[in-house]
């Protein structure tokens, strides 16, 4: 008989499941699943059953295993408890268009950032993001702005909060650029950080400075509509 597994550690090996079907651009097959995350092909197997009688995984016609539609429920529950896309997606989409670069929207869940919406550059070169990536809080413009926003001290995030925004070169990638500034609800808390980042041979100096002007007038527009509770003009 298999060792039975404990409440906490069967979480975390579902948790563990389903993350590796997430990075998977295709469905997996349970061999693949036991081998990328270190498990016994019969408990995955049986987490994996457990996981679709809730719709959070399911089976296709050739055996392989994909994400579950009751995850994309829960995913949209949690953008309801932020800022919706209806008041976001516009703006970041004029983001795009006027700078060229990707654009995105950061909110802060304990120790890391979520890229809560995104725009990507229509570049083909370009710094691509998925929605619901989860990056540390180590480095990055945005990740700046998310930490200062939320009351980190140093003299580093001091000077963050007195600019209003946060520039970084080469911070998570060597290849890339960003610069970010706080979206911030009536009582002045923080709701998140919008952020435009690129390649930094094309995305120089100027052109961070350029995108942040912009970033500055977008998100005074997205703290006016968030209060009023209407869509933004695009």
């Amino acid at each position: 008989m298999a060792t039975r597994i404990g409440g906490v550690e069967a979480v975390d090996r579902a948790v563990r499941l389903l993350s590796a079907l997430a990075d998977a651009d295709r469905p997996v097959a349970l061999s693949e699943l036991a081998r990328r995350t270190g498990m016994h092909k019969t408990t995955a197997l049986r987490l994996l059953s457990t996981l679709a009688n809730r719709s959070m995984t399911a089976r296709d016609d050739a055996g392989a295993w994909r994400l579950g539609p009751e995850l994309w429920r829960l995913g949209s529950r949690y953008r309801r408890s932020h800022l919706p896309a209806a008041l976001v997606r516009p703006l970041l989409r004029r983001l795009c268009e006027t700078t060229g670069e990707t654009a995105s929207f950061y909110v802060r869940d304990d120790d890391v950032r979520v890229v809560l919406y995104r725009e990507n550059s229509p570049s083909a070169a370009r710094h691509h993001l998925e929605e619901g990536a989860r990056l540390d809080l180590s480095g990055g413009a945005a990740a700046l702005v998310l930490r200062a926003g939320g009351g980190e001290e140093g003299a580093e995030m001091d000077a963050i909060r007195a600019a209003g925004h946060a520039v970084s070169v080469g911070a998570r990638d060597p290849e890339l650029a960003a610069v970010a500034v706080p979206v911030r609800d009536a009582e002045n808390g923080l709701l998140g950080a919008l952020c435009v980042s690129g390649l930094i041979g094309r995305f120089d100096a100027a052109e961070r400075a350029a995108a942040l002007v912009l970033l500055k007038t977008v998100a005074a527009d997205l703290e006016r509509s968030s209060v009023a509770g209407t869509s933004p003009s695009s």
